[in-house]
């Protein structure tokens, strides 16, 4: 069979890729890893860096590539077949990689290694190798390494089917509202949910759980019911509480025994608890340094929390007749308020930013700041809604990436960044390897003849994730694990991407992504100066969100036993830092898919933490811009150098230093937030 999942040559066969493509190829790429390992292990073999690089990197390199399409086709394409193919090899893949992690004779040869003999790229990789093999068992012996080993294939294999429980869940919902329900919600939400109800052959008008429909519902439905109905459905997806098939979906028993797992793992390998294991290889020295951090925040916040609160009580039960708000009406409450204090509303501002014109203001800046050139380019591809493009400078390619935009069926929900490729100087062949990126987003698609509008929030998301992407391809680094986003330690990660957010508030930048979808007229300056009033609205009770999930995470996997509800510490949380509370059947944690389905367990902190970070290096740019408010391009230069080209060839503060001379401070954060208490 030609199967396209062994076609190394250059990009990922995304069309030509089918479910009975997975298991042969998989297998064939494991079992050549397999060989390697014994090749690289075996006593005659020379305990040096480019001679186990060139027999064992290389083979699972390619292993990781497939791996990863097949992972990422799942992301954004999951269908039945698909998703049977990938869970049949998934155990396989762990046991693999988990293996490789603590097999102690190659663990034996790293540590053989002269790091004299290294570069300091090497060194930092090295380093880090080292490191990881503790963690991932390799000092285990005996009963403990079995132990460990049969941890990690299920901890796997328990990630996936939440992730699936959670994606299942928000598909499964639909409601198919008449238009006399549908007062106030934006026309363009009407049309885009009309048409997904006759393309089924149904009546009214198709609502669903996915975010370019449940989010402007939920901000501007006139019908309280409307709103309850939707919100039930989906703070209560994938649990007990659910309407649709709670006994198919429910993740409750799924995350017991995850964080039982997660428990035992850490005390395997020698820890008081799984956040002291997830904190190794990040910035933060300690859980109860995350803790303190969050709670110092939370304290700082919450007076402005609180005033936002009272400000949105007093106007629903002035101008809405909503003297007893719900939960579900303080979405619809805040949008209301917000229009009336700064005179515009979020669907005005979304006529002037059509999906193309901000794509090319965006790569406007990217071009003008870190001095490269972006253009159009061909890859075969997964949906015809998906672009790819490549970066370049002084006319060489830097690196690609696609862009998958739309929500669709079958496509994972949130936004983000994954590598397809890193770079790298191959030690098979001695060729430079470029990056290549997935961008993928999650917003309205275009209706009718019309192009797809964003809001201002989708715009600062695309910005977020091209900052990641901007990490991962600008890299000029050579060492395939530490270049890019490779080895940046993860509550560091999120910098350039929260930094990058920061050019959606400048109007000197903002004015060359606009044009209204209609008369083609520029975002008006009046327009923009009310946004940019609006900027910090409920930004404290936005802060104290971010941080009810945060702390929620780390108490988790530091004090909890996972024995008991974990509902008892969410309330317990949510007393502690909320000041907006939940309803008792709300559910939010069964589709917390970042601690559970993904890699941020113990380090949702990661987000506030890495904002510390970036509004400090974004003050950078603040302070050096040019007479006509565009940001200064040698700032652009240095922070190019400084962060972006060198990966994780070296400590994350060690970047930062570079860039700003100095260690990060707090007051930058709460300036730009509106919550400073200096002057």
């Amino acid at each position: 069979m030609n199967n396209p999942l062994l076609s190394f040559d250059d990009l990922p066969l995304f069309d030509q890729i089918r479910p009975e493509h997975v298991a042969p190829a998989l297998e064939q790429l494991l079992a050549q890893a397999d060989a390697a390992l014994e090749s690289v292990t075996a006593t005659g073999f020379a305990a040096e860096w480019n001679a186990i690089a060139g027999v064992l990197d290389v083979a699972v390199e390619k292993l990781s590539r497939a791996w990863g399409a097949v992972n990422h086709l799942k992301s954004v394409a999951d269908a039945p077949e698909l998703r049977a193919a990938y869970n049949l090899v998934l155990p396989k893949v762990t046991e693999f990689f988990t293996r490789l992690g603590s097999d102690q004779r190659l663990y034996a040869k790293y540590k053989q290694i002269d790091p004299a003999t290294l570069t300091a790229e090497q060194r930092q990789a090295h380093k880090n190798a080292l490191r990881n093999f503790v963690l991932g068992g390799a000092e285990l012996v005996g009963a403990q390494r079995e132990r460990f080993a049969a941890i990690q294939e299920r901890l796997a294999e328990l990630s996936q089917r939440f992730s699936e429980n959670a994606l299942d869940a928000t598909d499964a919902f639909a409601y198919y509202a008449d238009a006399s329900e549908l007062d106030g919600v934006p026309e363009d939400v009407k049309q885009a949910a009309l048409a997904l109800a006759q393309a089924e052959g149904k009546q009214g008008f198709k609502l669903t759980l996915k975010m370019p429909c449940y989010l402007p519902v939920m901000q501007f439905a006139s019908s309280g019911a409307l709103r309850q109905k939707l919100y039930r459905a989906y703070v209560t997806r994938a649990s007990d509480q659910a309407e649709i098939e709670p006994e198919k979906f429910d993740n409750s028993a799924l995350i017991t025994e995850i964080l039982s797992l997660r428990r035992e793992e850490a005390a395997l390998l020698g820890y008081n608890n799984y956040g002291e294991l997830s904190l190794v290889p990040k910035m933060a020295k300690s859980p109860e340094q995350v803790i303190t951090f969050l709670r110092d925040l939370a304290q700082r916040a919450r007076a402005f929390a609180e005033q936002d609160v009272a400000d949105m009580r007093n106007y629903g039960a002035k101008h809405l007749q909503l003297s007893d708000p719900q939960p579900w009406d303080w979405p619809f409450i805040g949008e209301k308020l917000k229009e009336a204090r700064y005179a515009f509303s979020e669907q005005e501002v979304k006529q002037y930013f059509p999906a193309p014109k901000v794509l090319a203001g965006l790569f406007k800046i990217v071009e003008t700041l870190f001095d490269v050139k972006i253009r159009q380019d061909q890859a075969p591809v997964w949906n015809a809604g998906v672009g790819f493009y490549r970066i370049e400078r002084a006319g060489a390619r830097v690196g690609q990436f696609y862009l998958d935009p739309a929500a669709r069926t079958g496509k994972r929900g949130g936004a983000w960044m994954d590598d397809v490729r890193t770079r790298w100087l191959r030690p098979d062949t001695r060729q430079l390897q470029t990056p290549v990126a997935h961008l993928v987003c999650n917003f309205a698609d275009a209706v009718g003849d019309k192009p797809a509008l964003l809001t201002h929030d989708d715009v600062t998301t695309l910005f977020h994730e091209f900052g990641h992407g901007l990490h991962h391809l600008l890299t000029q680094v050579e060492e395939l694990d530490v270049s890019g986003i490779s080895g940046v330690e993860w509550d560091a990660v999120e910098l350039p991407s929260q930094f990058m957010e920061n050019f959606c508030w400048e109007w000197n930048v903002l004015s060359h992504m606009t044009a209204h979808v209609d008369s083609s007229l520029s975002l008006p300056r009046d327009l923009f100066d009310k946004m940019l009033a609006a900027k910090n609205f409920q930004s404290g009770l936005q802060t104290l969100r971010q941080i009810e999930f945060a702390l929620f995470d780390m108490l988790l996997h530091t004090s909890h036993d996972p024995a008991t509800d974990l509902m008892t510490l969410l309330r317990q949380v949510r007393s502690e830092v909320a000041v907006l509370q939940s309803p008792e059947w709300s559910r939010t944690a069964h589709t917390f898919s970042h601690i559970f389905g993904g890699g941020y367990a113990a380090g949702y902190y990661s987000y506030k933490w890495a904002e510390v970070l970036s509004a400090d290096a974004y003050a950078a740019f603040e302070e050096s811009m040019d007479p006509d408010g565009l940001p200064n391009v040698e700032t652009g230069r240095k922070f190019r150098q400084t962060i972006l080209e060198v990966g994780g060839s070296r400590p994350a503060m060690e970047s930062f230093t570079a860039f700003r001379g100095r260690e990060p401070e707090l007051d930058a954060l709460l300036r730009h937030q509106g919550m400073s208490t200096k002057n």
